[in-house]
């Protein structure tokens, strides 16, 4: 965790990326136990076949969870004051997920200083799976 400066942070700088071990099928069942949720899509690779997938896929949940990661490894908890993303792409056992981002504006108001940044999850052939933005409180 690093304490960011706001006269220091530049337009374009990174984030620094965290890269995860690939998905596993045991990850999905213990996510779904974390989680309660419990849809055999996350779980059973034949139910998930009988509804029209090729096997089973990661919740949602876990991989937003790797940029929120991300970003709290960066500057902690505190000073996150809104992140938010959207899903683009199924995740799946075996990707291997990277999570990176970019500082995108910086702006000051009556409230203090802030980063906007570009936040993304990618897969090892660099298909975005989330996409997002975090706004960070700077000093």
């Amino acid at each position: 965790m690093v304490k960011l400066n706001f006269d220091n942070i530049k337009e374009g700088d990174q984030i620094p990326v965290l890269q995860k071990e690939a998905i596993t099928q045991l990850q999905l069942i213990k996510y779904a136990g974390a989680s309660g949720d419990f849809n055999q899509i996350h779980t059973v690779p034949d139910y998930a076949k009988s509804a029209g997938l090729d096997g089973t896929i990661a919740h949602g949940m876990l991989v937003m969870g790797i940029l929120g990661q991300m970003v709290s490894n960066w500057v902690g908890v505190k000073s996150v004051k809104e992140l938010s993303g959207s899903f683009k792409a199924i995740t799946r056992p075996g990707d291997i997920l990277t999570a990176k981002g970019e500082v995108k504006r910086k702006f000051q108001d009556e409230k203090g200083k802030f980063i906007s940044c570009k936040i993304q999850i990618e897969d090892q052939k660099g298909e975005v799976k989330v996409g997002g933005k975090v706004t960070i409180q700077v000093d």
